[in-house]
């Protein structure tokens, strides 16, 4: 498959000028940087757009590939083109000023998550805790350095402090770099000769640590406190990164939660629903009385306001929703029995002439008339 005019790959015309064709590759590059567009293809484009501007973007390779196109005079087949480089370098490059990364600078430390279980009404008043979370934190005895005390690291003579080895080779298809990780000192840019006793070598020591934890009122199942800079210590005095506290809720015996409104079942015997009552209900914090309507039918709601949980951001609290249930009693003796039929009858309750009716009209359903 013949390679694409270059002058095609990136957009430009033939009188481009040097700003024009970095700023046709920078874009090509954001658009199809692996790191950014997950394509099947762009990975290849990505590619195809950095070995054009490796070539028009340097004036003497320019003027040669005008004169000759993709055929290298030297070598007698097409190519010339300098893969050197890896997607981080040209990320950096595109997203971040275009210098390499410097092994020796300050780095952050790693977040941390701790998954907590509390109770129901914990979340809903909030604590006070401790926790106590493993993490590396930097070696008191050599300060990070992973050096023995009174020593310090040596510049990596391979990379000579880079943290990056660069393999050229030339090939029938062109002049390639490869630039990988430095086998040497693995990045770092310097060698430990003589190791700390403490940390050996790594700067980082695990640990213990205790913090504090201060629960907010109304915080909900699922919810994620953030503590700053109670992650992992940083590299080369870099910042610490911050600990992340996920709550998980316990549920509740009586209570359940949609929010801030906080849900509840009673029962009512069907003395209570149908003559009405004063009854206790409890709440989070205390025992309240609630009248209860003389004619009340089951599965309805009533509303103590203010009841609910403190909003988590913000001043009040929601409600509490009580719904009561009608509950048919099981067992009863010939007494209770024979005063619900009297009922009945001074009602007009199951007559045999409503229930004959009743038949009638569900046999009607049933064959369609």
């Amino acid at each position: 498959m013949s390679k694409r005019d270059y002058y095609e790959v990136l957009g430009v015309g033939k009188d481009a000028s040097q700003e024009e064709i970095k700023k046709a590759y920078r874009k090509l590059a954001r658009t199809y940087h692996p790191d950014v567009n997950k394509a099947d293809d762009a990975e290849s484009k990505f590619k195809e757009a950095k070995e054009a501007y490796d070539v028009l973007g340097d004036d003497q390779r320019k003027a040669q590939y005008d004169r000759f196109g993709h055929v290298d005079p030297n070598q007698g087949m097409g190519g010339g083109a300098d893969f050197g480089g890896g997607f981080g370098d040209l990320f950096d490059m595109f997203f971040g000023g275009g210098q390499r990364r410097n092994p020796n600078a300050p780095q952050r430390g790693n977040d941390l998550q701790y998954t907590m279980t509390i109770e129901f009404k914990e979340a809903v008043f909030g604590k006070k805790t401790d926790i106590v979370i493993p993490r590396t934190e930097t070696c008191d005895t050599c300060h990070g350095s992973g050096a023995k005390p009174g020593t310090k690291p040596d510049t990596c003579g391979v990379c000579h402090g880079s943290g990056q080895q660069e393999v050229v080779q030339n090939t029938a298809f062109g002049r390639i770099v490869n630039r990988r990780v430095c086998s040497a000192c693995q990045g770092q840019g310097k060698i430990i000769k003589d190791k700390c006793g403490t940390c050996h070598g790594a700067g980082k020591v695990k640990k213990q640590r205790t913090i504090n934890l201060n629960i907010p009122a109304g915080v909900d199942d699922g919810a994620q406190l953030r503590v700053t800079g109670e992650g992992e210590d940083g590299l080369r005095g870099g910042p610490s990164g911050d600990l992340y506290v996920v709550i998980r809720v316990k549920p509740h015996d009586f209570f359940e939660r949609e929010g801030d409104d906080i849900y509840c079942e009673v029962p009512l015997t069907f003395t209570q629903a149908a003559l009405g009552d004063e009854i206790e209900i409890p709440t989070l914090t205390e025992k309240v009385k609630l009248k209860i309507p003389a004619g009340t039918q089951t599965d309805t709601y009533f509303r103590l306001k203010g009841k609910g949980v403190p909003h988590l951001r913000g001043y009040g609290q929601g409600d509490q929703h009580v719904k009561v249930v009608v509950v048919t009693p099981t067992s009863m003796n010939e007494e209770q029995r024979e005063l619900l039929r009297e009922f009945s009858r001074l009602s007009g309750e199951h007559t045999h002439e409503q229930n004959q009716s009743i038949f009638e009209r569900m046999k009607k359903a049933f064959l369609g008339d």
